[in-house]
């Protein structure tokens, strides 16, 4: 006799666990559980597994609103972070034009010393090389590529000093 009750319950489960499943049709990139909906537009149904569906705003809608001062015409905006005291400011620029100033010494030094070595695409052979010229070839093309890099450090740094106002 217990056994048939437990068998009961068991299947009274199984239903109950069926119909809370509400059929899920697919309508291209969109899911609905509306059958008569998902019959007039000719959605298929879904089949071999849960869907989870996570509902976004649709394409276009405004972000929720938060709420924040409004701006005076032609104001600012509001630093990030705390003022600096000018002084402050006019000691960190002179700091950055300096470490600046020091890298385009370096940069130009080794940009003239890759130049040097690269000697317009004609690079002194050393004792393999002369043994092997696809070891020259390759090195000659490092070259060429390690000028161009230092060229255009130079080049940055030049531009980053402008920006300042050098």
């Amino acid at each position: 006799m217990q056994r048939k009750t437990l068998i009961v319950l068991a299947l009274a489960c199984a239903v109950l666990a069926a119909q809370a499943q509400d059929r899920i049709y697919r309508c291209g990139n969109e899911y609905t559980n509306n059958a008569v909906q998902a019959r007039e537009r000719g959605c298929r149904l879904v089949e071999g597994g849960n869907v989870t569906v996570v509902q976004g705003r649709p394409p276009g809608a405004a972000a929720p609103a938060v709420a924040a001062p409004v701006a005076r015409a032609g104001a600012l905006p509001a630093p990030a972070g705390p003022r600096v005291d000018a002084a402050d400011q006019r000691a960190r620029d002179a700091d950055a034009r300096a470490i600046l100033d020091d890298e385009l010494r370096k940069a130009e030094a080794r940009l003239a010393d890759l130049r040097a070595e690269f000697n317009n695409g004609m690079p002194q052979r050393t004792a393999l090389e002369l043994r092997n010229p696809q070891v020259y070839l390759e090195r000659t093309a490092e070259l060429k590529a390690a000028v161009a890099r230092a060229e255009a450090d130079v080049a940055g740094i030049k531009r980053e000093l402008a920006r300042l106002g050098r």
